[in-house]
């Protein structure tokens, strides 16, 4: 019962596990023996997590060369995303979420033009999930990734919105991978930017974005990032939001080889890890949802282990452990 009313927990609400358990189980608990459960073996779950966390960043530096790690593997990603959950006492706080994941090529049928072509994309993905700053959640991300072999991978990259803190991360646990910004985050900077440039909703914005989307596209953040730099000084009134979307273009520039990215057969959108944002989401943030600090933290794991396919791993090593 406990096993089934902390899985169930992690899918739906605790009312909504009590009402299974009894409906489909017969099994009578309550809301409050559900909550409980999933607090007790949801500490596990995170201290498991933990301790995972400690020891991969303990190993040897990721800079060190280890003959054992031959590079035999496929290709591999991790990407990065933030979202919210409000935090009662604390309004909204962000919490960060993971996907690591394998790249695999195959035929795609293209939406528009109805013709396939090979395309990259993230298959068996795992995830991990952090209440708090980038530090632990970059050491997270780097045990879930050694969890999978990343240093056995051919070939790696990391995908992720224009957020510093992502790319802090990236350097500190992931130096060497290929760094790209998502293209559809890209794009929606140059969207605004032409509605800055050429007002909302105008021809001349739709000329300028399909053209700039092209030039973003080959690798030209660089120009683009310039010449937002220019009209920030042509245009007092929306200099500001200008020089702020320059910046993005600029800060970014090596992260938009887009083009050359594609035809080495890597993906450029994110869209794996927004999924996985959304579905935490859609457990941590349903109408009027408040959460305890240490109540988000204990269900964090739970919802990341059934997400990855993990939950009955993490159950035998919780339930088998020695009690503390």
């Amino acid at each position: 019962m406990a096993q089934l009313a902390v899985w169930l927990s992690g899918l739906v609400t605790f009312e909504q596990a009590t009402e299974i358990l009894r409906r489909i189980g017969q099994m009578r608990i309550s809301d409050s023996s559900v909550w409980r459960q999933a607090q007790e073996w949801g500490e596990e779950f995170a201290a498991i997590e933990a301790a995972e966390r400690v020891l991969a960043n303990a190993l040897p530096g990721h800079r060190d060369v280890l003959r054992r790690e031959a590079r035999s593997g496929g290709r591999m990603g991790v990407a990065l995303d933030g979202t919210m959950m409000h935090i009662r006492d604390e309004g909204w706080k962000e919490f960060k979420v993971g996907c690591v994941f394998e790249v695999e090529v195959r035929p795609t049928r293209d939406a528009e033009t109805g013709e396939w072509e090979e395309l990259a994309h993230a298959v068996d993905n795992s995830y991990r999930a952090h209440l708090g700053g980038p530090e632990l959640f970059g050491q997270l991300m780097w045990a879930e990734a050694r969890r999978r072999d990343w240093e056995r991978a051919l070939d790696t990259q990391v995908l992720g919105d224009g957020a510093p803190w992502i790319w802090n991360v990236a350097q500190e646990h992931f130096y060497d991978s290929h760094q790209l910004v998502d293209w559809y985050h890209a794009t929606e900077h140059l969207a605004k930017a032409a509605r800055l440039l050429k007002g909302e909703g105008t021809l001349a914005a739709k000329q300028w974005f399909n053209a700039r989307q092209t030039l973003l596209f080959q690798g030209h953040a660089a120009n683009i990032a310039q010449e937002l730099s220019d009209a920030a000084q042509q245009q007092p009134v929306d200099a500001k939001e200008l020089a702020e979307q320059a910046r993005y273009f600029h800060n970014n520039q090596r992260r938009m080889h887009y083009q050359e990215l594609r035809e080495d057969d890597w993906l450029i959108g994110s869209g794996m890890v927004e999924s996985a944002a959304k579905q935490f989401k859609a457990r941590f943030t349903g109408p009027g949802m408040r959460w305890s600090r240490s109540g988000a933290e204990k269900l964090l794991p739970v919802r990341a282990s059934i997400l990855s396919r993990r939950f009955d791993a993490f159950w035998r090593r919780a339930y088998n452990s020695p009690p503390s």
